[in-house]
């Protein structure tokens, strides 16, 4: 009889609490803590009523028995089609926060297995405190702990925070032209040209924000979500939209995280909700790397004064500075909130990462656990800040590209694809020595992962506490 398989990833971390994953007539409940943990489900025709082809998948986070979410969607045990459900797009993923807790977790709608992308859904779930507060809690400014430096912390990260909205791409796409689209979008991503130049105008138009969706769309949760989830280091790309897209109108002509050609978030939207949750978040420090990787040169970018007059605006009238290398590198954490420089902001700091082309370019995350574990055994010296990337980055591979293009649709992100996969295996191996040796070297320590979550704050934050010690 046919059957559709769903993939479950758990993490939790409270006692207490535990995670049911369910389907017709099966279902298994997680409440092991500090695991990463991986269970296989079947939606069956054979556990369906006769000639019903369609099942639940579904799944409970519970706390001493007391239900504290549940999210489900309806699975063809025949085709592996998505029905109803809250789980059926990205958008509907949000962040659950609830009593003193957070619920992080998304879902990856698989296709046929084209290209090695998995073949059945993808279902993660984590389960952490609501760690808005986690400096104030593991630093309390009364304590001989906070007179450490911000270069013996390990900071949580969002991966390319920029890219956590389809609303600027979408609104440039509107009044964009196919030929625009197709030069830009073929430039950032050169696989993809080849199928345009297979389709009809109307066709390159219908799926490009899907293609964008898919292939650009880092993370799925508000900035403001990701702060309260732990998130306390991020890189950010400001630039100008790109020329032959920006003379097409539909944007305004201001400063955008840019992820290669697509922009993303406003940079002073992006300045600003941080200056907003720091002045409401009196313990907490975040530090701002501003970078260029990968920005074309169509793309304007700012210059010091331009980045200094957008900073100076958003802190106006605000009680917090901004603090800069020197005060990251020289200063502890108490003197950094009595000084008020909570906001640390930097420009191409001297850093080194695991990030590798070929090893990140996976769908299983071997070649990363093999990168790290290299690393890990001659950890680098003397770099300011040591990035641990999480993500892999599947993008880069030709076959997945054209594979996720054609079956483009709102959850089809091979980037969804490979989060909980590379998420099971990274970060149990940075919990452990490996993460221990890594964070070893004075440095600032950043963990970075896509689609941002519990678990990964968890990580980070343990490492640092131990690192504190």
């Amino acid at each position: 009889m046919p059957s559709k398989g769903i993939l479950c990833f758990s993490c939790l971390t409270v006692p207490g609490t535990s995670i049911e994953f369910s389907v017709p007539e099966n279902s298994v409940t997680k409440s092991d803590l500090q695991q990463y943990q991986t269970t296989h489900l079947e939606v069956e025709s054979s556990a369906l009523p006769r000639f019903k082809f369609t099942g639940r998948f579904q799944f409970f986070v519970r706390r001493d028995g007391r239900e504290l979410t549940t999210q489900w969607v309806d699975i063809n045990s025949a085709t592996g089609k998505l029905g109803d459900g809250t789980l059926k797009t990205l958008d509907q993923t949000p962040a659950v926060f609830v009593e003193d807790l957070v619920v992080c977790y998304g879902f990856y709608d698989a296709g046929p297995g084209i290209a090695g992308l998995p073949k059945q859904h993808l279902c993660y779930v984590t389960v952490t405190r609501n760690l808005e507060n986690w400096m104030r809690d593991v630093l309390p400014q009364y304590d001989s702990i906070s007179s450490n430096k911000l270069t013996k912390m390990v900071l949580p990260a969002a991966h390319d925070i920029g890219m956590n909205s389809m609303s600027t791409p979408l609104a440039l796409l509107k009044h964009a032209g196919t030929g625009a689209i197709k030069e830009v979008l073929g430039r950032e991503l050169p696989h993809v040209l080849d199928i345009f130049n297979k389709v009809g105008d109307a066709a390159v138009n219908h799926i490009a924000p899907d293609i964008i969706r898919a292939l650009a769309v880092t993370q799925k949760d508000s900035l403001e979500t990701i702060l309260k989830i732990g998130a306390r280091y991020f890189e950010f790309r400001p630039a100008k939209c790109h020329r032959q897209l920006q003379s097409m109108g539909g944007l305004e002509d201001t400063w955008y995280f840019q992820h290669g050609a697509i922009p993303g978030m406003k940079y002073v939207d992006f300045l600003a909700t941080l200056v907003e949750f720091l002045d409401e978040h009196r313990d907490e420090v975040v530090v701002v790397q501003n970078r260029w990787d990968g920005v074309p040169g169509e793309c304007a970018r700012p210059s010091r004064e331009d980045l200094s007059d957008i900073l100076q605006h958003v802190l106006r009238g605000k009680d917090l500075q901004a603090g800069n290398l020197d005060d990251m590198l020289g200063k502890s954490i108490r003197d950094l909130r009595n000084e008020k420089k909570r906001l640390v902001v930097l420009q191409n700091a001297r850093q080194v990462s695991n990030y590798d082309d070929d090893a990140n370019a996976t769908l299983n995350g071997e070649s990363m656990v093999g990168k790290l574990t290299e690393m890990a055994r001659d950890p680098p010296k003397g770099h300011q800040i040591t990035l641990l990337q999480c993500q892999a980055t599947a993008t880069n591979i030709r076959d997945v590209i054209v594979a996720s293009v054609l079956d483009a649709d709102v959850s089809t992100s091979p980037i969804l694809a490979t989060k909980p996969v590379c998420d099971a295996k990274i970060l149990p191996l940075l919990r452990g020595k490996c993460g221990k040796c890594l964070t070893r070297e004075e440095s600032v320590v950043v963990l970075l992962n896509d689609f941002f979550d519990g678990a990964t704050a968890d990580v980070a934050i343990e490492l640092c506490k131990e690192r504190l010690r």
